[in-house]
């Protein structure tokens, strides 16, 4: 029975309301985190503006890595399935794993942010241009260099506290929530780069009223789905598909809706067009937490309401799946081929990843769900490295984005080269690395569940996918660099970033069988309902 059938029994009885139970121990990640975004603005309000950057950094770093730490502690625990705080939180093993993917990759994230040299792209872009300036007043603009943008501190915990949030909502309520905490900071992320202003500020509009729309989508499908079902409660609409086959379009409507706004934060076709445009527009930092953080979030909504919801319904959406799985994949390994801007490319490779990653969701099995797993922590580690290296690559103007730019670069600077090459070659999932042996774990739950025809055209995304990959890598070490080429600028939180995404991909791809053991442990009972 849920809550509001509960209480509406204890009001017709006459008795009194129950007090709420929460389990604090099972959600104190979340908390954490939110706990950490809260501060931040009380720094923001109170500490000098001086000193606000050596508060909220380490202050950052410190809530991420708690909730980290409490993260793996609930994990541990056998069998980890508890619906928290009154049933609107589901803390079990996908949901734990997820969200230690997400923290471990906010972490990285935040270094790329947090960094203040000359190669950071949020504070440090200020910091650039007060070097060219003479005397005193360099010196006075580059002792405030970052802090006026302290703020995007308790921004992003906030974001983070939203991504957090989203795998672990049990009802569409809390999903929408944890939807809107998690997007309204991006929103302002994006706008903040100092270089390009208009760009950025253009990529924050366009992400702005893009997900205003797929907000409205996502709460349209919510309402069609409590008028089938009487209930938000995940497990409720579960419970009650089939047992009234007059509402059937009710329910087929609402959820066609509901996955307008879950594939919209994914970013597959057609709900794509945002992602390239807000891509290159934000600063490159608030970048790689989108390319990595938050479309792991997605994922993990969407695996939620899928395996939870849905489950029963699959012979109604998988078709349609299988559909948008095939056009994400093919459009986003075409239209990157086109590309002459590297992060519009990286976008657009993005974008075919999530067409690989709906595999996953069509599997609808334990395997299904352990290498969707896999694939996000994989993904994810490599989508930062390669922002972190595209940072690192600087001219006169700021970082060179445009793809001509990077020609000679492996004679410039092959270590740089050389590493943003690997990422690129696991982004195309050759063997030894990690994007090799996510793609083959989440073809072989797909072959498992019948879709072999999908693996197969994953397959033909993939050989087209490495054509703009090799192509990138062509210009680095094949091509002769111009006279005024760009110079590779690396702060050393920057260099740490990559150097922790370069092992990362490097581990997941070697020795993979204990972290596949790990997803495979955290799924052994699927979603608690």
């Amino acid at each position: 029975m849920s809550t509001s059938h509960q209480v509406s029994a204890v009001l017709a009885q006459g008795g009194d309301i129950p007090a709420p139970h929460i389990e604090y121990g099972q959600i104190m990640p979340l908390l954490l985190v939110l706990g950490i975004a809260v501060a931040g603005v009380l720094v923001e309000a109170f500490v000098g503006r001086r000193a606000r950057y050596y508060v909220q950094v380490p202050l950052a770093f410190l809530g991420l890595a708690g909730a980290f730490a409490w993260t793996a502690v609930l994990g541990w625990k056998d069998n980890p399935h508890h619906v928290a705080a009154e049933g609107a939180l589901g803390v079990d093993g996908p949901t734990l794993f997820i969200q230690g993917t997400i923290l471990l990759l906010g972490l990285v994230s935040l270094l790329l942010i947090a960094e203040r040299g000359e190669g950071g792209s949020v504070g440090g872009h200020f910091a650039a241009q007060a070097s060219a300036l003479p005397g005193s007043e360099a010196e006075q603009r580059t002792a405030q260099a970052g802090v006026t943008q302290t703020e995007v501190y308790p921004l992003m915990m906030f974001a983070v506290g939203g991504m957090i949030m989203f795998p672990a909502a049990n009802d569409l309520l809390t999903l929408f929530v944890a939807l809107e905490v998690m997007s309204l900071p991006l929103y302002l992320l994006c706008g903040l780069a100092r270089r390009r202003r208009l760009l950025s500020q253009e990529a924050a509009v366009k992400y702005f009223l893009l997900g205003a729309f797929s907000s409205a989508f996502f709460l349209y499908g919510a309402a069609l789905l409590y008028g089938y079902a009487g209930s938000v409660r995940l497990s409720d609409i579960s419970a009650q598909i089939g047992k009234d086959a007059g509402s059937e379009t009710l329910l087929l409507a609402g959820v066609a809706l509901l996955s307008v706004g879950l594939l919209f934060k994914l970013g597959g076709v057609p709900f794509h067009m945002w992602k390239p445009d807000v891509y290159q527009g934000a600063p490159t930092p608030i970048t790689a937490l989108m390319a990595s953080g938050t479309v792991v979030a997605a994922f993990g909504g969407i695996l939620r309401v899928y395996y939870v919801a849905f489950e029963t319904l699959r012979w109604d959406w998988r078709p349609v799946m299988w559909g948008v799985a095939i056009i994400t994949m093919v459009a986003g390994s075409l239209i990157a081929i086109t590309q002459t801007d590297i992060k519009r490319l990286l976008a657009y490779s993005s974008i075919a990843h999530a067409g690989f990653l709906l595999m996953g969701v069509i599997a609808t099995s334990p395997n299904g769900l352990s290498s969707s797993l896999f694939y996000l922590l994989a993904y994810g580690f490599a989508s930062v490295g390669a922002f972190a290296v595209v940072t690192m690559v600087r001219d006169a103007g700021g970082e060179a984005g445009h793809l001509s730019r990077w020609a000679g670069l492996g004679k410039r600077s092959p270590v740089v080269a050389g590493v943003m090459a690997f990422f690129l070659l696991t982004f195309a999932g050759i063997p030894l690395t990690s994007g090799f042996t996510g793609k083959f774990a989440l073809f072989k739950a797909a072959v498992e569940e019948g879709a072999t025809p999908l693996v197969i055209v994953a397959v033909i995304a993939s050989a087209v996918a490495a054509f703009f990959y090799v192509r990138v890598i062509v210009v680095m070490f094949f091509s002769e660099p111009d006279a005024d080429g760009p110079v590779v600028v690396a702060g050393p939180a920057t260099a740490v970033a990559v150097a922790l995404g370069v092992t990362a991909t490097v581990v997941l791809g070697v020795i993979p069988q204990p972290v596949l053991d790990l997803a495979g442990q955290a799924t052994t009972h699927m979603f608690v309902r």
